[in-house]
C-alpha cells in the first residue's frame, strides 16, 4: 500500500496516474511474489530436512539392528567355546568349515560361470522383442522361488532321478539355481551401466564388440559385477533348506586320502557334506546330546558364530581385491614407483591448470558472442 500511494502521489496527470497505478499494481505483485517464493523455499527446506532425518533414523536403526544382532550371534557363540569344538570329529565343525567353503566355491563356480555370460547376452546381445521380455520375467519369476522349493526339485533332479544319494555337487547345483538370477541380473546391470562413451570410443579405435566388451565393459562394470557375485556367495554360505535334502545331514571325510575318486575325500564332490547352515539347524532340533558329552545348544551358537565371521571375512577380502583390481585398472597402487605416482598427478595438476588459465578466454570468447 506504501508503494502505491507512493506512485499516486507522484504522478502529474491522470494518465500517467492511472500507468503509475497499473505500475504501482506490478510492482506490489511482485513483492507478493517473493514473499511467498521465499516461504516455499522455506517450507521446501524444512520439509527436505525433516525427511533427510526420518530416513537417515530409518536407515541408521537398521543399521544398528544388523550390527546387533551380528555382535549377539558372535558374542554368544565365542562365550560358547569348549575344547574340541574346531575339530574334526564329532564334537567338533571342522568338517563343516571345509564342507562350506567347499560347497560355496562350487555354486560360485556354476552360477557365475552361467550367470556372466548370460548377463552379458542379456545386455548387449539380446534384441528387444517378446522373446527377451519372456526371458526377463523369467528370471525375475526364478529369483522368487523359495528355498524348500528348489530343494525338492534339487532332490528331484540331482538325487532321485540321477540314482544317487545327498551329495555336495547335488547341493551346489541347488543353490546356483538360487544365485543364477541374481548374478544374471547384477551383470546385465553392471554392463548398462558403463556409460555408452566408453563403448562407441574403443569401437571408434576399431576394436571389436567382443573386444570392447571384454576389455573395456567387463572392467569398467567389475564392482557392481563383484557385488553381485558377493551376494551369491553370501546366500549360499547361509542357505540351509535347500541344503538339508540335497547335500545331506551327515559327513564323513578321510583326511588321509586327497584322491577325489574315494569315497571320503575331502575333495570328492559326490558325497555327503554337511554344511555350518545345515549343522546349526540339526544342533538346534536335536536338543542335549549328554551320550557325546556337549551341550547341542552350545556347540549350534558357537557353529552360528563362526559362521557370521566367515561371511564377514570373506565380504572384506572380495571389497579389498574389488578395490585393488579397480585401483590397477585406473593407474594408480601403493605397488607403483612413487615417481609415476607423482607423475600422474603432475600431469593432472597441470591439465586443471591449463583449463583454469583457460577459463577466462572462454567466458570472454563467449561474452563477445
Amino acid at each position: 500500500m506504501s508503494v502505491q500511494t507512493h506512485i499516486d502521489a507522484s504522478a502529474d496527470t491522470p494518465d500517467r496516474a492511472i500507468r503509475s497505478r497499473r505500475s504501482g499494481c506490478r510492482v506490489g505483485y511482485g513483492v507478493q511474489m517473493d514473499d511467498a517464493l521465499m516461504r516455499r523455499i522455506a517450507r521446501a527446506r524444512r520439509v527436505d530436512a525433516m525427511m533427510t532425518g526420518v530416513f537417515t533414523a530409518i536407515g541408521g536403526f537398521f543399521l544398528l539392528l544388523i550390527v546387533a544382532l551380528a555382535a549377539y550371534i558372535v558374542i554368544t557363540g565365542l562365550a560358547s567355546y569348549y575344547p574340541g569344538v574346531l575339530s574334526c570329529g564329532p564334537m567338533g565343525i571342522g568338517n563343516q568349515i571345509f564342507n562350506t567353503v567347499y560347497l560355496v566355491f562350487l555354486s560360485l563356480m556354476i552360477s557365475a560361470g552361467l550367470g556372466l555370460p548370460a548377463g552379458i547376452y542379456m545386455a548387449e546381445y539380446a534384441p528387444d522383442n517378446k522373446v527377451t521380455a519372456f526371458i526377463r520375467v523369467a528370471i525375475e519369476s526364478l529369483s522368487s522361488l523359495p528355498s524348500i522349493v528348489v530343494g525338492l526339485f534339487g532332490y528331484m533332479a540331482f538325487v532321485y532321478m540321477v540314482g544317487l544319494h545327498a551329495n555336495i555337487f547335488a547341493g551346489a547345483l541347488s543353490v546356483s539355481i538360487l544365485n543364477l538370477p541374481l548374478v544374471t541380473t547384477e551383470t546385465e546391470a553392471a554392463i548398462r551401466s558403463v556409460p555408452r562413451a566408453m563403448a562407441d570410443g574403443s569401437a571408434a579405435l576399431g576394436a571389436t564388440h567382443w573386444r570392447t566388451i571384454v576389455r573395456v565393459l567387463v572392467p569398467a562394470g567389475l564392482p557392481h559385477i563383484v557385488t553381485g557375485v558377493m551376494l551369491a556367495a553370501q546366500r549360499a554360505f547361509g542357505e540351509a533348506a535347500a541344503l538339508l535334502m540335497t547335500s545331506g545331514q551327515g559327513t564323513a571325510i578321510d583326511w588321509s586320502n586327497w584322491d577325489p575318486f574315494y569315497a571320503n575325500s575331502p575333495l570328492n564332490f559326490f558325497r555327503s557334506g554337511e554344511t555350518l547352515a545345515v549343522h546349526v539347524w540339526i544342533r538346534r532340533t536335536t536338543g542335549q546330546l549328554p551320550f557325546l558329552g556337549f551341550d547341542s545348544n552350545a556347540n549350534a551358537a558357537f557353529t552360528a558364530a563362526v559362521l557370521v565371521l566367515i561371511a564377514l571375512f570373506f565380504s572384506i577380502c572380495v571389497n579389498a581385491m574389488t578395490k585393488y583390481v579397480h585401483a590397477r585398472q585406473s593407474g594408480l597402487t601403493k605397488k607403483e614407483p612413487a615417481a609415476r605416482r607423482a607423475f600422474i598427478k603432475s600431469k593432472r595438476c597441470a591439465s586443471i591448470a591449463s583449463e583454469c588459465s583457460l577459463e577466462p578466454e572462454r567466458r570472454a570468447s563467449d561474452e563477445n558472442d
